[in-house]
């Protein structure tokens, strides 16, 4: 008897049937993604938090002609009572020398 006779005892279903143990080829390439760096990390985890603080921000409130009013009532309220006071708390030689400074930047000639 051959060698060859030996080997071919199985026939050809046979022989398929026991290369059933051998695992299919994977479809597609079967390297891993690569992993984020830490910058990597950190860009998306900062998009992600502008992203959520962005959909909690309150809408921008806009403002009226009557707000623009009000501002102004209220500030000239501060400046009547704010300079005055202002005055007394200052020296008179530092009043000198703020009105000095502001005078110099009057007549300076950037025009």
């Amino acid at each position: 008897m051959s060698r060859r006779a030996s080997c071919s005892a199985t026939s050809g279903s046979d022989f398929a049937a026991q290369r059933t143990y051998t695992p299919p080829m994977p479809k597609g390439s079967s390297k891993r993604e690569k992993r984020e760096d830490s910058s990597q990390a950190a860009r998306r985890v900062v998009d992600t938090v502008i992203e959520r603080s962005e959909a909690d921000a309150e809408p921008e409130i806009e403002i009226t002609p009557e707000m623009r009013a009000a501002a102004a009532a209220f500030g000239r309220i501060g400046g009547r009572i704010g300079g005055p006071r202002r005055a007394e708390a200052l020296s008179a030689r530092k009043r000198s020398e703020i009105a000095k400074k502001a005078a110099a930047a009057r007549w300076k000639g950037d025009k």
